[in-house]
């Protein structure tokens, strides 16, 4: 059973850093491609970063350059380290992958990311 667990989210100052966490069970995290997704409040939900299985990794404009996705494979988990947070990064973060043979899209329930001062 396909299971994404996030964690880690938080308020933060503007400037500051955080690291958010995406628990996975029922499949491996080197497997397929893992995303970050955020939606903040009356906005689309937008892709973030994401690494695939090759460990080749992509992000958002607004992301670059202050933004890392990694993966830990013995933990089975995924990490999103944010730095230089700004206000407009506040929002859900979300963990999402797409099992290939199925289709079919899994999603953690999300962490809240605020900066704020």
């Amino acid at each position: 059973q396909v299971q994404l667990v996030e964690s880690g989210g938080g308020l933060v100052q503007p400037g500051g850093s955080l690291r958010v966490s995406c628990a996975a069970s029922g499949f491996k995290v080197t497997w397929y491609r893992m995303d970050w997704y955020r939606q903040a409040p009356g906005k689309q939900r937008e892709l973030v970063a994401d690494i695939n299985s090759g460990d080749s990794t992509t992000y958002a404009d607004s992301v670059k350059g202050r933004f890392t996705i990694s993966r830990d494979n013995a933990k089975n988990t995924v990490y999103l380290q944010m730095n230089s947070l700004k206000p407009e990064d506040t929002a859900v973060y979300y963990c999402h992958v797409q099992i290939p043979i199925t289709s079919r899209d899994y999603w953690g329930q999300g962490t809240q990311v605020t900066v704020s001062s």
